[in-house]
């Protein structure tokens, strides 16, 4: 009797062992995908951390992380409105181009349905059959057919910011529990990074327009036409020292200044401030030569403050007497201006630079003039305008002077604007660009 009774249990030994290695295997592949969704975490932060990218993009890179995770063909995530009750932005992703053509037309979601429901319940939801579900209100014309849907909400400081939104596993599988720890816990770190994303951008926000609040408006030049731009480095939270400035000066002469002081940092915003108030009031209060006013200026720099060292062109636009204008301009290391005539053709006027400031004031500066025919454009600008680590300065130059002469028929307000935005850098430096145009007649 006893030998009967142990067969079936020895018999049945083979099938435990099937079961037992599938559920190791199980085991292991989640401790595996575990260790996948800790790397990507850990990269979804670090992107975050290294500052090189924007909110629009971590929230995508947020969707693909968490399609990755689980599997899912389709992902999303949906960014609450002022008020929190309905979706202000949807993020999707994983649609095929057809797909996207198909929807072209349909207005994003706004939170209703199953989406409403994690809004109103910001607790994870895992639905393996959308249509049956009593909130499930249905898709729109030309969406994919999705059966299921896993989403978490995500978190910011007790506020609910969004949430995140997967479907379709590509194995065909409803969403399980691991699915869901995964999804959860990826909402979590999600909260994180877009709460240090917001910050960063808002800190770059901030800080472009505290720069800007340090430049001047250009005042009335009559008769001279006047105008500038000033665009920020691409690299967020990026302070510059470029500055410009022009000003009527009690002689019936135009002075124009541009100039960049070294570094990317509240010091150097501070510093160009001080450096283009001081040169104002100088140029105010003296009738003098150009290179007069930029070495009063180092000495004055040198003797009572700490500041960086500092580029500058500083230019005096002075009637003749048989009538025209004569250029007067001294460089302290800075790039010479760019002269556009009317007749569209351009020329750098290239002059040996003297020493910037803050190296050494007691050196000589020199001054250098041109002759300027009626409606010809002086174009100052700072070196992040031109510069480009693929190429050298002389390239960026041409494409420059390229740039000024495509778009001359422009007003000077457009003109400057599109040598901006149309420049030839790489965009990794602020840029600054001051240009004055005299009388036509």
């Amino acid at each position: 009797m006893a030998g009967k009774q142990e067969e079936p249990q020895q018999s049945r030994l083979p099938e435990v062992r099937l079961r037992l290695g599938a559920e190791l295997e199980r085991i292991a592949e989640q401790l595996r995908s575990l260790a996948r969704a800790q790397d990507q975490l850990h990269d979804l932060y670090e992107a975050v951390l290294s500052r090189d990218v924007e909110l629009s993009v971590v929230l995508r890179l947020i969707v693909a992380t968490a399609m990755d995770l689980v599997g899912a063909r389709y992902g999303a995530l949906g960014v609450l409105d002022e008020d929190g009750e309905s979706l202000g932005l949807f993020v999707p992703a994983g649609l095929s181009d057809e797909e996207r053509t198909e929807l072209a037309e349909v207005e994003l979601p706004r939170g209703r349905g199953l989406l409403g429901r994690l809004i109103a319940h910001p607790e994870p939801l895992r639905v393996d059959d959308i249509s049956t579900h009593p909130d499930s209100a249905g898709f729109p014309p030309g969406h994919p057919p999705m059966r299921t849907l896993l989403g978490a909400a995500i978190d910011i400081r007790g506020t609910i910011y969004g949430d995140l939104y997967v479907s379709e596993r590509h194995d065909g599988r409803p969403f399980d529990a691991h699915d869901e720890a995964l999804i959860v816990a990826l909402a979590g770190a999600a909260g994180l990074a877009i709460d240090d994303a917001r910050l960063y951008e808002q800190t770059r926000l901030d800080a472009e327009q505290f720069q800007r609040l340090l430049l001047p408006r250009l005042p009335d030049l009559t008769p001279f036409t006047a105008a500038a731009a000033y665009r920020p480095a691409s690299s967020p939270g990026h302070l510059g020292g470029d500055w410009y400035d022009a000003l009527l000066v009690p002689d019936q002469a135009c002075a124009a200044v541009i100039g960049d002081v070294v570094g990317h940092d509240l010091q150097a915003a501070a510093a160009m401030a001080q450096v283009r108030n001081m040169l104002r009031a100088l140029l105010y209060d003296r009738h003098a030569l150009p290179s007069a006013v930029l070495a009063q200026l180092d000495r004055t720099l040198n003797a009572i403050t700490d500041n960086p060292v500092t580029t500058a062109c500083l230019a005096r636009i002075e009637p003749e007497e048989q009538g025209g204008w004569k250029l007067r301009w001294s460089t302290a290391g800075h790039p010479a201006p760019l002269l556009l005539a009317p007749d569209r053709t351009t020329l750098y006027l290239d002059a040996e630079p003297d020493l910037p400031f803050g190296v050494d004031p007691t050196q000589p500066r020199h001054d250098h003039t041109h002759s300027l025919s009626p409606g010809t454009t002086v174009i100052f600008f700072t070196d992040g305008l031109v510069e480009h680590p693929k190429q050298s300065v002389e390239t960026g130059l041409e494409r420059l002077a390229t740039l000024a002469t495509a778009h001359a028929s422009l007003h000077l307000e457009d003109l400057v604007e599109a040598l901006a935005d149309k420049h030839p850098s790489d965009g990794h430096d602020d840029m600054a660009i001051l240009a004055l145009r005299t009388p036509h007649t």
